[in-house]
Order: C-alpha cells, then sequence, then structure tokens
C-alpha cells in the first residue's frame, strides 16, 4: 500500500507564490513518476509531471510559471508555483505510478488534494 500526502495549499493574492510538497510513503521499490492535476468542477487538468529520469511536462496554461522538481531520497515532489492568477484556483491533486515490489508489480493513485486559492 502506498500513501500520498499533499501539503502547502493555502490562499494567495495574484502574483503571489506557493510551494506544494507531496510526499509517497508504503511499499515503495521505486517511483517512475509523479505529477500533479487540478480539478475545477469536473474538469481534470495535468499541471506537471516529471519522471524517474528528470524530465518534466506542463500544462499549456502554466507558461513558465510553475515549476516541479523531486527529491527521489524523500519520495518526494515539489511544485513551485509563481506568479500566481486566479484562475489558478482549484484543489491541486498529487499523483503516482509507483514499482511496489521486484517483479513489475505498479500502483498508481492519488492523493486527497490541496485547495488553492487565488484572490484579491
Amino acid at each position: 500500500q502506498v500513501q500520498l500526502m499533499e501539503s502547502g495549499g493555502g490562499s494567495v493574492q495574484p502574483g503571489g507564490s506557493l510551494r506544494l510538497s507531496c510526499a509517497a510513503s508504503g511499499s515503495i521499490v521505486s517511483i517512475n513518476a509523479m505529477g500533479w492535476y487540478r480539478h475545477e468542477g469536473k474538469q481534470r487538468e495535468l499541471v506537471a509531471v516529471i519522471t524517474s529520469d528528470g524530465s518534466t511536462n506542463y500544462g499549456d496554461f502554466v507558461k513558465g510559471r510553475f515549476t516541479i522538481s523531486r527529491d527521489n531520497a524523500k519520495n518526494t515532489v515539489y511544485l513551485q508555483m509563481n506568479g500566481l492568477k486566479p484562475e489558478d484556483t482549484a484543489v491541486y491533486f498529487c499523483d503516482a505510478d509507483v514499482n511496489i515490489d521486484h517483479v513489475g508489480s505498479t500502483w498508481t493513485g492519488w492523493g486527497q488534494g490541496t485547495q488553492v486559492t487565488v484572490s484579491s
């Protein structure tokens, strides 16, 4: 079993910054990829993802404002968000694809989410 624990959400004014963290724990051999998605209503969209070799991919709306990084030793992924806009308001979810043994078994799942609110 794997658990994902997000932290770092909150309220900020437009133009402000937040740093989200997501720590994975449990039966982890290695992590293939970790990422962030956000939900606004029924829509889910990719914010950023980082793979085990450090390759990254961002949603089009990010436009250089956010940076995803990971600490493999801590099984943790970070999302540094700068230049936040009101339209960035959403629940941000961490997800991970995890190897849980040495014979190819994997776990994929989500954390509980953290609210980000951008308003003046």
